[in-house]
């Protein structure tokens, strides 16, 4: 009797032993773990591994297919998933919502959209008497956000009508989940609770819900819609915990796992398929029924099929088309813009290579003159080294172009005012290297499509032309201003030296040897001149017409006029340095006072084109907008018209004349 008890008792214990270790796996399995999205496509077995806890999934899994096992390393969800994934955001807008829970739901759904993977397709769904699609699923996160904030919260509640519809709307392919947000119970459905869980189970689609405020009896309908679309819910009593609630709900988005694997061979009908791997270091195992129709006969390459399968959406994806291609050349565009580049630099080196050595007898001249005026000088008197034959003959093809042209003459006057050692061909070589120069660092800084590169090629053409010429003109500009500034004080030394005694060479003499640039060197140019036989006063007029100083056409004037009547000249030319002081004094008055206005007009101006370049650096994506598409193109073009119609009203503001 006591052995019996003993055996009994010892049966008992190991039994339990045995079931206790038994447990300890099955306590420790993550049950978080599930499969959804799972198809057979294009002769892949695809799906989706997700964890509705938020657990991190081991990649490498195993899935069993009529009892045999294959390995599977899986890929984290994104643009390049083979399995389309679509969610819609359930919405209640009845009256009890009020004005503070739709702006919690606008905020809780803008925090969703900042976590939720792009390649995610998102819709909207609200109810409230009645259930209404808002938005197809879509792919445009701004579109979701508009929509969601058009929302205003009325009437009833027709929970189980908005659930109802928003699993007709994801369709019957790809994973697709429903985000459920709801602070009361049924009152307006035609649709029962039972019929609404029953459409969750048979469509397969996974569930969300966030209980917002409500009592228990509603947390209990929203756990039955979890339960069946293999979801959870959170109760949230503030906006704080709606906002998390919907943020976690992204991030188990973002953290799915999707797997294909080519269809097993032999394998056909409807078969358990059995995923099982690890997740935060505990085993899973999820499974699925999965029709594999009439299955495959032989090994075959499976054929990959990117495309995404969805369901109705608002976006249509279209194939993308054939690249365009020259139809003479059978290249690109764009390589045939590159290939007609490379060829006329050819053409032009073999032209100025073919082309004679070419010094023209102006250039002689022009040489000896300048010999002529810098003797003595030792910066000036220093020789020149003979450019070579190929730059010689670049310099007379552009000689040749610039023959004959109107704005040659005003061209080589800006040069000669600029004080540039630059002959006619030279500065049209110079406009031609900047024309390339300016057309190839467009191309690159705006590169992008076709379209992008013509417009960079054309704006980058229109900078070469233009940019060398503005350039010029300021040069000049700037040096004439300069000479007029210096010209009271060089009258008053010519006054003082006419004064001592000095002939009025000599006083210009002194001017060449004593005053500052740019002065020294047009009164020592004149000077020259009157040494090979000008007259003095002609040689003054000239210099102030190369110079554009109408100060100085009114002192050639004054001297002329006392050399054929007579008089003072030394008394006139300080009375003249007088006045153009005076006058220059006035001047810079009114430059001070409008002053601020000028600087208003430079920041202006250069506010557009600074965030343009800033936001190039820091978001290019986005700025690429304005030359990608046609109607940035039209901003672009709308936006230079109005910078350029605003800058001239400014100078014309500004531009104060005495």
């Amino acid at each position: 009797m006591v052995r019996g008890t003993q055996r009994a008792g010892r049966a008992l214990l190991t039994a339990g032993l045995v079931g206790l270790l038994a447990a300890v796996p099955a306590l420790a399995a993550d049950s978080s773990v599930t499969v959804t999205g799972i198809e057979v496509k294009s002769g892949n077995l695809i799906g989706l591994i997700s964890s509705t806890s938020g657990s991190d999934i081991d990649p490498s899994l195993d899935v069993t297919v009529a009892g045999k096992t294959y390995p599977v390393d899986a890929i984290t969800s994104g643009s390049g998933s083979p399995v389309a994934r679509t969610a819609i955001i359930v919405v209640d807008t009845s009256g009890s919502m009020g004005t503070t829970g739709m702006a919690t739901v606008r905020s809780a759904v803008g925090a969703f959209l900042k976590s939720v993977p792009d390649d995610v397709r998102i819709g909207v769904v609200s109810f409230s008497g009645k259930a209404k699609l808002n938005l197809p699923p879509t792919g445009d996160q701004g579109k979701v956000q508009t929509a969601v904030n058009a929302l205003t919260a009325d009437g009833e509640t027709a929970l189980y009508d908005g659930v109802t519809l928003a699993v007709k709307s994801l369709g019957s392919k790809g994973e697709r989940s429903l985000l459920i947000l709801s602070d009361g119970g049924d009152t307006a459905s035609t649709a029962t609770q039972a019929s609404t869980v029953a459409a969750l189970k048979g469509a397969k689609v996974r569930a969300e819900a966030v209980s917002f405020k409500s009592t228990d009896s509603n947390v209990s309908v929203l756990q039955s819609f979890a339960k069946a679309g293999g979801g959870s819910v959170v109760s949230a009593a503030n906006a704080g915990s709606v906002q998390n609630a919907f943020t976690s709900a992204a991030k188990t988005l973002a953290s799915q796992l999707s797997f294909s694997m080519p269809l097993p061979v032999g394998v056909g009908g409807a078969q358990n398929v059995k995923i099982s791997g690890q997740s935060n270091g505990k085993p899973f195992a999820t499974t699925a029924l999965v029709d594999f129709g009439a299955g495959v006969a032989a090994p075959t390459k499976a054929t990959s099929d990117n495309s995404p399968v969805v369901g109705p959406t608002e976006d249509v994806v279209k194939a993308a088309p054939k690249p365009a291609v020259l139809p003479i050349l059978g290249v690109s565009p764009i390589l045939g813009i590159a290939i007609g580049a490379v060829f006329l630099a050819l053409m032009v080196l073999v032209i100025s290579l073919a082309s004679s050595s070419f010094k023209s007898g102006r250039r002689t001249r022009v040489e000896n003159i300048d010999r002529y005026v810098a003797a003595g000088t030792a910066a000036i008197g220093k020789a020149k080294s003979r450019p070579n034959v190929m730059s010689e003959n670049l310099v007379f093809l552009g000689e040749r172009m610039m023959e004959g042209r109107s704005s040659t003459s005003k061209t080589m006057a800006h040069i000669q005012r600029a004080d540039l050692p630059l002959r006619a061909g030279e500065w049209w070589v110079l406009r031609i290297v900047a024309v390339v120069a300016t057309v190839a660092a467009s191309m690159i800084f705006f590169r992008g499509g076709l379209l992008a590169t013509i417009a960079a090629a054309l704006g980058g053409l229109v900078v070469g032309i233009f940019g060398p010429a503005f350039v010029l003109r300021f040069l000049s500009n700037r040096r004439g201003k300069k000479f007029d500034s210096q010209l009271p004080d060089v009258l008053t030394l010519v006054a003082s030296s006419l004064s001592t005694g000095f002939s009025l060479p000599q006083a210009l003499d002194a001017v060449a040897k004593d005053a500052a640039e740019p002065a020294a060197k047009e009164f020592a140019r004149a000077l020259a001149e009157t040494r090979i036989g000008s007259d003095i006063a002609d040689s003054l007029e000239r210099m102030s017409d190369r110079m554009d100083s109408d100060n100085m056409r009114w002192t050639s004037m004054a001297i002329r006029i006392q050399r054929e009547v007579g008089g003072n000249l030394a008394e006139t030319l300080r009375t003249t340095a007088k006045t153009l002081r005076e006058r220059e004094e006035l001047r810079r008055h009114v430059r001070a006072l409008s002053a601020e206005g000028r600087l208003s007009a430079y920041i202006l101006v250069a506010l557009p084109i600074g965030v343009f370049l800033y936001t190039m650096k820091t978001n290019r994506e986005y700025i690429e907008l304005l030359w990608t598409r046609p109607m940035g193109i039209a901003m672009i073009i709308g936006g230079v018209i109005s910078l350029g119609i605003g800058m001239a009203w400014m100078r014309k503001v500004v531009d104060v004349k005495v």
